[in-house]
C-alpha cells in the first residue's frame, strides 16, 4: 500500500506545478466558465484516472526509463504507426522542455507575490535546486516528488473549506464575475478535454519513467489510477474555492495563494513554500524526463545534457508566468490529443493485463 500511495503522490506531483498549485490554470481552464466549469473538471477527472493508470502501467510492464520505447510499441511499426509515434514523441519532447521553462518562471512569480522580492531571485533559486536534484537516481527523484505532494492536498482541503464557509456573495454574482475573466479555450467541454490532454503530455514521460522503476505492474497501475482520481478531485475543489473568492483573487497571478493569505499571513508563507515545492516537483520531472529521452539516465552525457537544458530553460523563462500559461498550455493540450487517443488504443494493442510486453 505504501508503494501505491507513493506512486499516486508522485504522479500528482509531476503534473501539479506552478499553474495548478497557484490556481492560475484552474482559473483559466475552469473558473472562467463560471459554475459550468465544474462539468469540465469532471471530464478532466475521468480522463486523468484512465491516463494515470495506463501510463504508469505501461512503464512498469516494459521496465523502461524513457517514453520513446513505450510510444513506438503502442503505435506499431507500420508507416502510419511510425509517423504517429514520431509526432507523439515530438509533442512530449516539446512539452517537457516548455513546461520546465514555465516552472522556472512560476517560481519567480510565487516568491514575488508572497514576499515582494524580484522574480529573478525565485527563478534562480529554483534553477539551482533542480540542477542538484537532477543528479539523483530515478528512485530518489520519485521519493522527492512524492513526499511533497501530501502537503498541497492538505492546503487545498483547508482552502476549499474556508472558501465555502466564508462566501458572502450570491452565486449569480460570482458566476458573472467568473465568466468576465477571459479564457484561452472556447467552452467548458473543450477546456476539460484540453486540460487533461495537456497534462497527459506533461506527465506522460515522467510517469512512464516512474512506472519503469516499479517491478509490480499491478501496484503501478493502481497507484496511477488513485493519483489520477485524487488529482481530479483537487481540481474540482480548487475550482470551487477560486469561484467563491473570484471577487478578491481573480486578478492575482496566484489566486490560491491569495485565498490562503486571507485566512492567515502565516499560512500564506507556508502555502508559498508548498507551491514552491510543487513547482520544484514538476520542473525536476520535466527536465529529468527530457534529458532521459536523449541520454542514458545517470551517465555523464545525461548530466551534461540535463545541466545545459536547465540553463537554457532559465534564459527562456523571463517571458512571464501568466502569459506562458495562457499561450503555451492550450497549444500543448491540442497537440496532446494524439497521445490521449494512443492511450485509449493501448489496451487493445497490448492486450491489457494478459501478457507481458
Amino acid at each position: 500500500m505504501k508503494r501505491i500511495i507513493l506512486i499516486a503522490c508522485a504522479f500528482i506531483g509531476v503534473i501539479v506545478g506552478a499553474g495548478f498549485a497557484s490556481g492560475q490554470e484552474v482559473l483559466q481552464y475552469f473558473t472562467s466558465f463560471g459554475i459550468m466549469g465544474i462539468f469540465g473538471a469532471i471530464i478532466t477527472t475521468a480522463l486523468f484516472a484512465y491516463v494515470g493508470m495506463m501510463l504508469v502501467w505501461l512503464g512498469s510492464k516494459m521496465k523502461t526509463d524513457s517514453h520513446k520505447e513505450v510510444i513506438h510499441k503502442i503505435t506499431g511499426r507500420s508507416v502510419i504507426g511510425v509517423i504517429v509515434g514520431w509526432i507523439i514523441d515530438l509533442v512530449i519532447i516539446f512539452t517537457l522542455f516548455g513546461v520546465g521553462v514555465v516552472m522556472l518562471a512560476g517560481a519567480g512569480s510565487n516568491l514575488s507575490q508572497q514576499f515582494g522580492i524580484a522574480p529573478i531571485i525565485g527563478t534562480l533559486i529554483m534553477t539551482v535546486l533542480i540542477l542538484f536534484a537532477g543528479m539523483l537516481k530515478v528512485e530518489g527523484v520519485v521519493k522527492v516528488i512524492g513526499n511533497i505532494t501530501p502537503f498541497l492536498i492538505v492546503f487545498i482541503v483547508i482552502i476549499s473549506v474556508y472558501s465555502f464557509f466564508t462566501v458572502d456573495t450570491s452565486f449569480a454574482e460570482l458566476n458573472k464575475l467568473s465568466v468576465a475573466h477571459s479564457s484561452p479555450l472556447p467552452n467548458w467541454f473543450i477546456a476539460g478535454i484540453n486540460y487533461a490532454s495537456f497534462n497527459t503530455a506533461v506527465g506522460a514521460s515522467m510517469a512512464i519513467v516512474m512506472g519503469g522503476a516499479e517491478k509490480d505492474s499491478k501496484i503501478a497501475s493502481i497507484g496511477g489510477l488513485i493519483g489520477g482520481i485524487a488529482l481530479g478531485l483537487m481540481i474540482i475543489l480548487s475550482h470551487l474555492a477560486i469561484f467563491t473568492k473570484i471577487d478578491t483573487v481573480g486578478d492575482l497571478d496566484m489566486p490560491m495563494l491569495g485565498i490562503v493569505n486571507e485566512i492567515s499571513p502565516v499560512l500564506g508563507v507556508l502555502m508559498a513554500i508548498v507551491i514552491f515545492g510543487m513547482i520544484f516537483n514538476t520542473g525536476l520531472g520535466m527536465f529529468y524526463a527530457f534529458a532521459s529521452r536523449f541520454t542514458f539516465v545517470g551517465s555523464t552525457p545525461f548530466k551534461i545534457f540535463y545541466t545545459v537544458s536547465v540553463i537554457v530553460g532559465l534564459g527562456l523563462s523571463f517571458v512571464g508566468f501568466t502569459d506562458l500559461v495562457a499561450i503555451f498550455y492550450p497549444l500543448i493540450g491540442y497537440l496532446g490529443l494524439v497521445l490521449i487517443l494512443a492511450l485509449l488504443y493501448a489496451p487493445f494493442k497490448m492486450k491489457f493485463g494478459k501478457k507481458e510486453l
